[in-house]
């Protein structure tokens, strides 16, 4: 075969060479032997170079490709020049064939009105095809946007697509540019053929049985003769599935008979819009329902062949008016190291959109790798994975600035976000994805879940910023944040729950390094090394361990603050105090119920060590507390309300301060109670240890064990 291969490619070579026309061998496919790339004549096929004549050229070039097609030839390419293409036809690709084009050929849309067009056309049965090199360029600036190509279309045009694929297999577009459509540069989708839908009249009462026997039940319901596989469609694809149920289950049983009518298989429980394989020497099935009426009844057959095991490399896709690329139907494509940007026009005005319309009857995505590609001046979006399943984006750089880098909605399943950098752009995540050693500088994110993982990322600049929408459906682990005082960055947790892993945020935001409303998280070795000395921390109500709290110099009021109904729980954590601030932990809430242990707290001025103003119950044990560089002995370490309010009702319920160590380098008040206000409780105070300091409490406060040195 490889000897009968080599001997053709050197016939065709011999062949061309006798008639003047230039050749050079280049291959077709990775690992494909190399072929000889017929020059189209363009005087045979009538083809014009200089932008003219767009019905000639268009014609002339499908003619070229069907003759290069029918002579065996495998690989052809235009000369330098402008191709104009009919604005009412297109280039239809054949199989087998490498179309190249060098960098200065242009093909060009005819300037026209339609909602609808092509340059290229790759269809269904299209298989084995490479695109290389040229320009592809709509008419979008001269383009008539005041027509419609029929009175029931939207009026939109934002169809105007570089190259359509519909459903083609081993697909490879290398080193093209498609630019200027009023839609997308690329669109690769499918091929849905509606095999039969069927009515209320297509179902009679009565099950199946485990042997394939026809019986009577009166609580289902099937079809009342068999659906086969005889659309020519299956002589291909050999899968299939049913949709959009009317009146009836979302899943149903499946029974399979060969050609002579013998039972093959039963599928259990097959849920609309499943993938069925066809079993071998299946002929015809029914479907049985699991409901007592037929009444209103209504499914459809289908089969969706999709644009599959294809590649989207070194190529440009800019300046469209919706989109550079639609990944609208299609399995195990990867889009790869290619420059996506300026798309702008009519939403979604993203340089990537995964989107077949699954939910609205359209075609499944899956297996989608998106890697090492530039992204920039995108309107919207840079990638959206709209809906599908199983996706890698991985290795590209984000950076439409303002815009959302990467959006994962709630119908796409197993994203998986890999080493990407996201410059100046968001990310937007609502479902079910994995998030691995991204960057990202000056934006925010958006994680809402459920089914989120954030492992190993490094923000500049920007909010990290998780809504979970429920419980633990974030997880959050390896972040690193730095703050430059360029913005109100930091982090932010809102809605449910969530737990976090190892989060490092340095610096100073504009406002509040970490701030939020969520109730009952949990942090785990969060360090916030260098917050806003004016501004502080807003903690959200949680479960704090091994975490660290260091303030910045410079200001008064930059606390770390509890300040929410809910509980707060502090265990083996370390605060860190500026020299100038007042407080260095701050609890005021009237349903606040805050518990403080086995912490350190490092003073470095005349400041509080914990002052709370209000709550229902305050738990301060087994901490330590240091404050060597004491000026003054009114200062209190902790404090239970203060001065101002001592002639108000009291507003601390409950407080318990036990097994504490409180050192001072002067006899300031370690432990003040004694504003607590008109009617306080007693409070317990018990073995404590205060060196220097002294204890300033209340009258009916439960005191004992306490000692001093």
């Amino acid at each position: 075969m490889k000897i009968r291969i080599v001997a053709m490619a050197m016939a065709i070579m011999l062949i061309l060479q006798l008639s003047g026309q230039p050749v050079r061998s280049t291959p077709i496919a990775e690992g494909a032997e190399a072929a000889s790339v017929y020059a189209i004549e363009l005087s045979r096929f009538g083809i014009y170079s200089d932008g003219t004549h767009p019905v000639e050229t268009t014609k002339g070039i499908n003619a070229a490709l069907q003759w290069a097609f029918a002579n065996n030839i495998h690989a052809v390419s235009l000369p330098s020049g402008k191709y104009l293409i009919d604005k009412n036809s297109r280039i239809e690709m054949v199989s087998d064939m490498l179309f190249q084009l060098p960098d200065d050929a242009v093909l060009q849309k005819e300037t026209n009105g339609r909602e609808s067009y092509e340059i290229m056309i790759v269809g269904y049965g299209i298989n084995n095809v490479t695109l290389q090199g040229g320009t592809y360029r709509g008419d979008k600036d001269t383009h008539d946007y005041t027509k419609k190509d029929n009175p029931h279309t939207s009026g939109k045009h934002e169809s105007g697509y570089g190259i359509q694929t519909q459903g083609p297999v081993n697909l490879k577009i290398d080193g093209i540019k498609a630019i200027n459509f009023t839609g997308d540069g690329l669109a690769l989708g499918g091929k849905n053929t509606l095999a039969k839908d069927l009515y209320e009249g297509s179902f009679v009462s009565g099950g199946i049985d485990d042997q394939g026997r026809m019986v009577t039940n009166a609580n289902k319901v099937r079809t009342k003769t068999a659906l086969d596989f005889s659309n020519p469609i299956f002589k291909k694809e050999r899968q299939f599935e049913l949709a959009n149920p009317v009146n009836l289950p979302f899943a149903a049983d499946l029974y399979f008979y060969d050609k002579a009518g013998k039972f093959l298989k039963k599928l259990a429980n097959v849920k609309m819009r499943d993938l069925i394989d066809i079993p071998a020497q299946a002929d015809h099935f029914y479907v049985v329902f699991a409901k007592a009426s037929t009444k209103g009844a209504y499914v459809e057959f289908w089969n969706r062949a999709l644009t599959r095991d294809s590649l989207v490399t070194n190529s440009e896709f800019a300046f469209n008016r919706r989109q550079g690329i639609t990944v609208g139907g299609a399995d195990n494509v990867t889009i790869s190291n290619n420059a996506i940007h300026d798309i702008k026009g009519i939403a979604p005005q993203s340089g990537i959109d995964v989107e077949g319309g699954f939910g609205e009857n359209g075609n499944r995505n899956s297996n989608i790798y998106i890697k090492k590609n530039q992204f920039y001046n995108n309107a919207a979006y840079d990638v959206i994975l709209y809906d599908g399943r199983d996706a890698v984006v991985e290795g590209n750089n984000m950076a439409s600035k303002g815009a959302i880098g990467l959006a994962v909605s709630d119908p796409f399943s197993g994203a998986r976000v890999i080493d990407n950098n996201f410059d100046g752009s968001r990310i937007s995540a609502t479902n079910d994805a994995v998030f691995i050693g991204n960057k990202m500088n000056d934006s925010y994110t958006y994680f809402e879940g459920p089914n989120i993982t954030i492992d190993g990322m490094v923000l500049k600049d920007s909010r990290f910023s998780v809504s979970a929408k429920v419980a633990f459906g974030v997880s959050v682990n390896n972040i690193t944040m730095y703050n430059n005082k360029k913005s109100d960055s930091g982090l932010a947790v809102w809605g449910q729950p969530i737990h976090i892993k190892n989060m490092t945020i340095n610096g100073e935001p504009t406002l509040r390094a970490v701030t939020g409303g969520a109730i009952g998280s949990i942090f785990d070795n969060l360090k916030v090394i260098g917050f806003n000395s004016e501004y502080g921390l807003s903690l959200p109500p949680g479960t704090y361990n091994n975490c660290v709290f260091e303030g910045a110099e410079g200001g008064r009021f930059g606390s770390v603050q509890a300040v929410m109904a809910g509980k707060y729980e502090f265990n083996k954590c370390s605060f860190i105090s500026n020299s100038t601030v007042i407080a260095n932990f701050l609890g005021e809430h009237p349903k606040l119920d805050l518990t403080i242990k086995n912490s350190t707290f490092k003073l470095r001025g005349n400041t509080q060590a914990i002052s709370v103003q209000s709550a229902a119950n305050v738990l301060l044990e087994n901490n330590t507390i240091t404050a060597d560089k004491l000026t003054s002995t009114s200062t209190e370490l902790i404090k239970l309300n203060d001065y101002w309010k001592r002639s108000d009702r009291y507003d601390i319920l409950k407080a318990s301060i036990t097994g504490n160590r409180i050192v001072s380098n002067i006899a300031a008040v370690g432990i003040s109670t004694v504003y607590a206000g008109v009617g306080a409780p007693a409070y317990i105070v018990q073995n404590n240890n205060l060196h220097l300091a002294v204890l300033s409490l209340k009258t009916n406060d439960k005191a004992s064990g306490n000692t001093k040195t």
